[in-house]
């Protein structure tokens, strides 16, 4: 029998020997969305390492459920210099999870190495003259020019989350993964008792001190760790993750399979909810560096493919209230949102005509290598109706199905599809990562230094500036409108509509947050 498959069929075994091994502590048992593969939250956007980090490691400020950011590692800011001088001081009592103090320069070598792959981050480094810990409480930015999402960047709270880190550890190559998990977080990261494909643990760190204001919101104010130890127990079958949540040997499943929800929500024990009102942006992402996606007509051509309603279908299955179409480069009901280019994306889907324009842009058919992740269930739902309408349109669709682990680690090749590498993959990213243009990673377009399918359009990049030279509110909706024509002129990815995830748990877990799975404030009645 396959390890993986024996693995998920056996989760209520994996789990009968951690209860009995952590008998008399309070313990939270807990289903990822998928397994934890990457340890490290800046080399990865993988929503489940993202989780895993806010268990970790902290942030120098918290987001709220407005995106509002406050202090949360630090006690707060003075600015000087009409703005261009930005003076951060550490609050008291911060450790890592090794014993040492956190100190300032642990934090501008975090700042430094999340900047070189995020999306925001990298925005606030091109402003930055200068980055220092004149002391060891002190943060200090001399910037170029005026920039008051300072706090918005360092508190931002989808991938890629701007984690702190020991210094040691933040020298590590931004593009190189850690190779040991120490933050100043609520929990730590339990290494030893780590099963890849089956577990991750975490123990209460005991030295944490949580901000004596505020109260708990999404990523901010007071982190408050109610449990001795979590377990995260990996089961990639929905049904028998559905079981093991009704018969209680299970607390949380993160991230409930749309066609099982009608069967959760008529269980007495638990709870289902939407954590995050802005739902998932869904997406096929190209590869620019390869044949046939680097070339913009082809890429163009799938626009009159595409059905966004068959992919919501899929994914959400017929209930209208947990999906919307026509989507894209911006969260629908949000400010930067527009009509502008939506038109090519509605109407009757011709794939004759697809075929003509696919020949027409240079076509020859070549080989199309989707990675699809089987395990993930969304993904995969997503993968199965892109394969389709990729062959549907007369391309040569190598479908690769795989773990999401095993794409994560295959999408950032660059080599040619014949020396492993790869043409498109499905995901799915947070509303909150594409609020505006300063977060949304996948809508960097800077080349080599894009986020993994590496898209180089200077026209995005461009506009992305004037966006955030813009005055006012209603010009940066003006130079949104802008980008969204330009994206679906080139394409960085190709919009597949927006879904709602829900979350389903048992009843007798209170203080489940908002947002996404955060494991502070959350209590578990005996």
């Amino acid at each position: 029998m396959n390890r993986r498959t024996f693995l998920a069929a056996s989760a209520a075994a994996l789990a009968a020997p951690s209860v009995g091994r952590t008998q008399g502590t309070r313990l939270l048992r807990f289903i990822p969305q998928a397994d934890l593969v990457v340890l490290d939250p800046i080399w990865t956007t993988a929503y489940v390492t993202r989780n895993h980090g806010f268990m970790v490691f902290d942030t120098l400020y918290g987001q709220d459920g407005t995106y509002k950011a406050s202090p949360q590692m630090v006690a707060g800011h003075v600015i000087e210099n009409d703005g261009k001088l930005w003076k951060l001081t550490l609050r008291d009592g911060l450790k890592w999870h090794d014993g040492e103090k956190v100190l300032a320069r642990d934090c501008v070598a975090s700042i430094q190495r999340w900047g070189k792959r995020d999306a925001f981050g990298q925005a606030l480094l091109a402003a930055t003259d200068e980055l220092s810990a004149p002391d060891d409480k002190t943060i200090q930015f001399r910037l170029k020019k005026p920039f008051p999402l300072l706090p918005d960047a360092l508190g931002k709270s989808p991938s890629l989350m701007p984690a702190m880190m020991p210094e040691r550890l933040a020298r590590t190559d931004a593009f190189t993964q850690i190779t040991e998990v120490v933050g100043s977080g609520p929990y730590r990261f339990v290494a030893k008792d780590r099963v890849p494909g089956a577990k991750a643990a975490y123990e209460r760190f005991a030295d944490y001190v949580p901000r004596a204001d505020g109260k708990p919101d999404w990523t901010a104010g007071p982190k408050i760790a109610h449990f001795d130890r979590v377990e995260w127990t990996t089961i990639t079958d929905a049904s028998t993750a559905s079981a093991a949540l009704q018969s209680g040997e299970q607390d949380w499943w993160d991230y409930a399979t749309a066609d099982l929800l009608p069967l959760l929500r008529e269980a007495k024990n638990l709870k289902v909810a939407v954590q995050d009102p802005s739902g998932q942006m869904a997406m096929m992402r190209f590869n620019f560096l390869n044949p046939p996606f680097n070339n913009p007509a082809i890429r163009r051509a799938l626009l009159g493919a595409v059905s966004q309603q068959d992919v919501m279908t899929a994914v959400a299955t017929d209930d209208p209230s947990m999906s919307h179409t026509p989507t894209g480069f911006f969260c629908p009901g949000t400010p930067m949102a527009s009509d502008v280019g939506l038109s090519a994306l509605t109407g009757r889907r011709d794939y004759d005509k697809v075929k003509r324009d696919l020949k027409a842009a240079g076509y020859n058919g070549e080989k199309v290598v989707l990675l699809a992740a089987t395990d993930f269930p969304v993904l995969k739902a997503m993968s199965d109706v892109v394969a389709d309408m990729l062959q549907r349109s007369g391309m040569n669709v190598d479908y690769i199905a795989t773990d999401w682990g095993s794409v994560n680690q295959r999408r950032v090749k660059k080599e040619p599809v014949e020396q492993g590498g790869w043409s498109a993959f499905c995901t799915a990213w947070a509303g909150t990562d594409m609020l505006t243009p300063a977060g949304e990673l996948a809508l960097r377009t800077n080349g080599a230094n894009a986020w993994i399918g590496w898209p180089d359009i200077p026209r995005i990049e461009a506009l992305r500036e004037a966006w955030f030279d813009a005055p006012d509110l209603a010009a940066q909706q003006e130079v949104a409108r802008d980008i969204q024509a330009a994206a679906f002129e080139e394409l960085p990815y190709l919009p597949l509509g927006q879904y709602l995830q829900a979350t389903a748990y048992s009843t007798k877990l209170t203080g489940v947050l908002n947002g996404f799975a955060l494991f502070w404030n959350v209590r578990k009645e005996a």
